[in-house]
C-alpha cells in the first residue's frame, strides 16, 4: 500500500495551488461580498483543464484519473468555494454524465466547449418539492413523437445564469415513478427556457445559483440522455461520483481554513507567547490535522475505487459525509483561534466558514448521505 503521490499527481497539485494563489486570491473577499460570478477566473480554469480533467483528450478532455480531479479541487477550494463549485459541477455532473451516457452526437457536440470553458454546464434536479426525495419530479417532459414538451420548475441550479448547457431531470410518464424520467439537455436560448433571479446565500456567493422555469419548452428527442426512463438511474450515478467532487471541496475549506489558523497562531501573541505556544490552541490545531488528514484519505479512497472501476457508492458517500463535517468544525475552529480577527471578512476564514456549511446540503444532504452508507453496509 503506497500513499504517495505520482509525479503527474503532485504537477496538477502544484498546477492548481499556483492558479489559486495567483488567479483566485486577488478578488476573492469582493467577489463574496457583491455576489460577483468569477466569469474571468472561470474561463482560465478552462484554458488550463481544469474543468474537463477526467474527459477523453478526443473530446477535449484532460484524460486525468479522479485522484488528480481531488487534488486539484482541494486547492481551488481552499481559496475560492464559488470557483470550485463551478468546476465540480462542469467535472463531476456534467461532463462525466455526458461522457458516460450519452450518445456519440450528445458528446462531439457539447464536451468539446465544456472542457474548454468555451461554454459551462449546469445539473438541474432539484424543485421546490423534490430535495431529497429526488423521485418527486414535477417538471414534465411530454412525449410529442419527435420532440419532448418541457413545463416546470428548477431550484438552487448552480451556474444558472452562467451556464449554456442544461441536463434536466423530468418525467414524461407519472404511472411508472422514478422509471418514468428522463434526463434531457436543453441549451439557453430555447423557446419557452427562462432563468429567474440569483439567490442571495449564505455562503458560496460568488457562485450563480438560480431558479428556471420551462414554460412549453419545444426539445428534440436526440436529445434525450440514454433510454426512456433512464433520467432517474442517470441523475443518481452522475450524484455518486459528485460526491467525490464535493467530499474535495470540503476538503479544501477545511484545509484552507487549517493553514490560516496554523499561520495566524504563529503570529499573534498573548500573556508574552505565540498563542501557538498554548495547550488550548495546540490541541485545537492538533484535531484540526487529524481530521483533515482522515478527510483526505477517505477522499482519496473514494477517487480511487472510481478509478479502478470499484463500486464507490459508500466510499463516496463516506467522504462526503466526514469531510463536510470536518470542514464545518475546522472553519469554526479557525474562527475561534483568530478571536475577534476571525470575525472580520479581510482575514478570510468567516468567509471559509459560510462556505463550509453548503457542503452538508447539496449533492446529497448529510442524512442522505447516511441512507447510502447504511444501505451498503446492510446488503
Amino acid at each position: 500500500m503506497d500513499f504517495k503521490l505520482t509525479e503527474e499527481h503532485l504537477a496538477v497539485q502544484e498546477a492548481a495551488r499556483d492558479f489559486a494563489q495567483t488567479e483566485l486570491l486577488p478578488g476573492v473577499i469582493e467577489r463574496d461580498e457583491h455576489q460577483k460570478f468569477p466569469e474571468e477566473q472561470v474561463k482560465k480554469m478552462g484554458e488550463l483543464g481544469f474543468l474537463g480533467m477526467m474527459v477523453d483528450p478526443k473530446y477535449g478532455g484532460g484524460g486525468m484519473d479522479t485522484v488528480s480531479y481531488v487534488l486539484a479541487m482541494e486547492e481551488i477550494s481552499k481559496i475560492d468555494a464559488s470557483a470550485s463549485v463551478v468546476m465540480s459541477v462542469n467535472n463531476s455532473l456534467v461532463c462525466w454524465g455526458l461522457e458516460k451516457y450519452g450518445s456519440e452526437e450528445q458528446k462531439m457536440k457539447y464536451l468539446p466547449d465544456l472542457t474548454s470553458g468555451r461554454k459551462i454546464g449546469a445539473f438541474c434536479l432539484s424543485e421546490p418539492e423534490a430535495g431529497s426525495d429526488a423521485t418527486m419530479q414535477r417538471t414534465t417532459a411530454e412525449d410529442m413523437g419527435d420532440h419532448y414538451l418541457i413545463n416546470g420548475t428548477k431550484n438552487w441550479i448552480t451556474n444558472g445564469s452562467s451556464a449554456s448547457v442544461y441536463l434536466v431531470i423530468a418525467q414524461t410518464n407519472p404511472e411508472l415513478r422514478h422509471k418514468g424520467i428522463n434526463a434531457i439537455i436543453v441549451e439557453r436560448g430555447t423557446p419557452g427556457f427562462e432563468i429567474g433571479p440569483k439567490e442571495n446565500k449564505l455562503g458560496i456567493r460568488g457562485s450563480d445559483t438560480h431558479s428556471l422555469m420551462f414554460n412549453d419548452v419545444k426539445v428534440p428527442k436526440e436529445n434525450r440522455i440514454g433510454e426512456d426512463g433512464f433520467g432517474f438511474k442517470f441523475a443518481m450515478s452522475t450524484l455518486n461520483g459528485g460526491r467525490i467532487g464535493i467530499a474535495s471541496q470540503a476538503l479544501g475549506i477545511a484545509s484552507g481554513a487549517y493553514e490560516l489558523a496554523l499561520k495566524y497562531s504563529k503570529e499573534r501573541k498573548a500573556f508574552g507567547v505565540p498563542i501557538s505556544q498554548h495547550q488550548a490552541i495546540q490541541f485545537k490545531l492538533a484535531d484540526m490535522a487529524t481530521n483533515i488528514d482522515a478527510a483526505r484519505l477517505l477522499c482519496l479512497q473514494a477517487a480511487a475505487d472510481k478509478d479502478a472501476h470499484r463500486d464507490y457508492s459508500k466510499s463516496g458517500a463516506m467522504a462526503k459525509l466526514f469531510a463536510s463535517k470536518v470542514a464545518m468544525d475546522t472553519t469554526v475552529e479557525a474562527v475561534q483561534i483568530h478571536g475577534g480577527y476571525g470575525f472580520v471578512k479581510e482575514y478570510h476564514v468567516e468567509r471559509l466558514m459560510r462556505d463550509a456549511k453548503i457542503t452538508q446540503i447539496y449533492e446529497g444532504t448529510s442524512e442522505i448521505q447516511k441512507i447510502v452508507i447504511s444501505r451498503e453496509i446492510l446488503k
